[in-house]
């Protein structure tokens, strides 16, 4: 391409930013914007010149630039894409101009990283990493070379994700079976599963942990020595990190993708528990290990278990442990060890559980008007014992069914308010995942975080817990997650008001309107034509009104509920997907959903929205703990 040819009449080459096998980079400008910023356009040509190339090319083009339109729209450390199109066979896209220097500039050759500027390094790219996972995109060219910093913030950002550049080497044989020339991926980066043609999201971590190991040593990936009996990388020789760290640089870049973390979400979680370890509390006698549990994935076998738990007895025998703790504990399990002992999942049934429900709908006087028989699927979470009483504390997470609805409200819906942050409207496809059929309570608070911050703490077993910032609802989120060894975190927007709906479009989940019996909320004040009532003030237990269609109770009133989501003024360029809008927020405010004990009713409504500074701490916000499908 010819430098100052221009593109589509508006984009004006500048200079040539790279030339590959699968194509060109240019820096260009942007003639139709003011002041002309400056972007990137990225020209890729199939080299077979076969009649039947260029529609298969094209669909994979259209739809990699789907892919990488929809991670740039939502997540700020991922270029935008703000064109592609097709000219005389040929494929160009146009992307963000990321002003900075890629990790060239500090992974090189000779240079060394410590421990803590490796993990620090780590973490980074494994938390936008982990978003890109979250949607089931590979990136499969994991690279110094495609890891910018950008200069303005000092952020990492991802660049160059591999798909796109399948185009150029597309071929198709005479039974027009299309195939590919050359894998995508970076010798030494690359694993043998990706070079087979059969890239998993555990690719990217290898590719990663091999970067790390570059960072760590000052060697590159292709220059160390594998084990000829396994395929294993050897680097350990070359590196000064304690054993911690070189575990998990390990399990990074095992030759079996089956023994790796299997996404970057599942390796950053492993990441924060070596950065940050949790206090080691010491506990009598311990948590459970379930039954049917005890062939442990690490490899610990029942009488290995058994065993030691034995020797554990033992040794906390001169403890000042009393006889009827020790009874309450033991009760009806046979056998218990340490939370922390590496066995296997922590769910208490790994088999679907089911409950049953039902539905109320009124209509705008608060006349119930049908009553309909549900049921819900779920798993339970062991998270701990009380102490005082024996008894086991659990989670309940209720299966979302994948489905799409229409977010937001029609503009008639709060017709004496105007909420423009509820429009537009628009159709999202939310994928299954799982939701906390409770709001987080006080009594599960406090077994991970250690403290009850509650206001109202009348009832810790049953009472939701509050004056709780989206800072800790995250830490709690991250603890949790490290407990369990699954990837707990705050609902998106979207799934949330999805979940909320239930299949619903009214303006709450229990029809036109609610009532005291059907949510708590400040009753003082009505929506419809339905009748007030006394309001009470506080908060009220968990589950005590009518859950709606998906078996989730008290998604109306009660406490809010924090989202992972910013807060942004109205849902132009709101995600489509299900997923959480982090891209270009206005201000840090976060979002918190479903309304409380303190509300109007009209705050209630299945699409009221609200922002407030993440550090913020009431006594009517709480939280709702959210999990990918299993």
């Amino acid at each position: 391409m010819l430098i100052g040819s221009i593109l589509r009449d508006r984009y004006k080459i500048m200079r040539l930013l790279g030339k590959g096998g699968f194509g060109d980079t240019y820096l260009a400008e942007d003639s139709d914007l003011p002041d002309h910023p400056l972007c990137v356009v990225k020209h890729f040509q199939p080299k077979s010149t076969k009649p039947a190339v260029l529609p298969i090319a094209r669909r994979l083009f259209d739809r990699e630039a789907q892919v990488l339109y929809r991670l740039g729209r939502n997540h700020d450390q991922i270029p935008t894409l703000f064109a592609h199109f097709e000219e005389k066979g040929e494929f160009y896209l146009v992307q963000e101009f990321i002003d900075g220097d890629n990790l060239t500039k500090e992974v090189y050759p000779g240079n060394k990283l410590n421990e803590k500027q490796l993990q620090k390094l780590l973490r980074e790219i494994l938390e936008v990493l982990a978003y890109v996972h979250q949607q089931n995109i590979i990136h499969r060219d994991i690279k110094p070379q495609n890891i910018m910093r950008r200069r303005q913030d000092g952020q990492i950002v991802l660049i160059d994700f591999g798909a796109v550049r399948e185009i150029s080497a597309i071929t198709v044989n005479s039974q027009g079976q299309s195939s590919l020339t050359v894998i995508v991926g970076s010798p030494g980066y690359m694993p043998n599963e990706q070079a087979a043609g059969q890239p998993k999201l555990s690719s990217d971590v290898c590719a990663l942990g091999m970067l790390g190991i570059f960072a760590l040593t000052g060697i590159r990936p292709h220059e160390f020595p594998k084990d000829p009996t396994n395929g294993e990388v050897i680097w350990r020789a070359w590196a000064k990190v304690n054993e911690e760290m070189a575990q998990f640089l390990d399990k990074m870049i095992r030759y079996n993708f089956s023994e790796r973390y299997q996404s970057a979400g599942e390796a950053l979680i492993a990441l924060n528990t070596i950065i940050e370890p949790l206090p080691q509390i010491a506990l009598p006698l311990v948590a459970t290990v379930q039954p049917g549990l005890l062939q442990s994935k690490h490899g610990y076998s029942r009488r290995y278990i058994i065993q030691t738990l034995g020797f554990m007895a033992a040794g906390f025998s001169l403890a000042l442990i009393t006889e009827r703790l020790m009874t309450l504990r033991f009760k009806s399990r046979l056998v218990r060890t340490i939370n922390n002992l590496p066995i296997a999942s922590s769910i208490l049934d790994q088999r679907w559980k089911t409950f049953p429900f039902q539905v109320v709908m009124v209509d705008k006087r608060g006349n119930t008007i049908s009553k309909t028989p549900g049921e819900a699927r779920y798993l339970t979470e062991y998270l701990g014992d009380d102490l005082a009483t024996g008894n086991s504390i659990t989670l309940d997470m209720v299966q979302i069914p994948k489905g799409n609805f229409i977010m937001g409200s029609p503009k008639d819906e709060t017709p004496n308010i105007a909420r423009p942050d509820e429009n537009p409207q628009h159709h999202v496809e939310v994928p299954e995942f799982f939701l906390g059929k409770y709001e987080v309570t006080q009594e599960q608070y406090k077994i991970i975080m250690g403290n009850n911050p509650a206001y109202f703490q009348v009832d810790a077993k049953n009472h939701p817990v509050e004056q709780v910032s989206w800072d800790d609802a995250q830490e709690f989120c991250r603890r949790l997650s490290k407990k369990t060894g699954r990837p707990y975190r705050l609902p998106s927007e979207a799934e949330w008001e999805y979940a909320c709906r239930g299949g619903t479009t009214t303006p709450f989940y229990t029809g036109a309107t609610i009532t005291v019996d059907l949510a708590n909320y400040d009753s003082s004040t009505t929506y419809a034509k339905e009748p007030t009532g006394q309001a009470r003030n506080q908060t009220t237990v968990v589950g005590q009104f009518p859950p709606n269609p998906f078996g989730l109770y008290d998604m109306s009133g009660n406490v809010s509920e924090w989202c992972f989501d910013y807060f942004h003024a109205n849902y132009q360029g709101a995600p489509r997907d299900g997923s959480s809008w982090i891209k270009n927020k206005t201000e840090n405010y976060r979002i918190i959903r479903g309304g409380s004990w303190s509300n109007i009713p009209a705050f209630c409504r299945s699409a009221n929205r609200l922002g407030i500074l993440p550090v913020v701490k009431l006594s009517t916000v709480g939280f709702r703990l959210a999990m990918n499908s299993l």
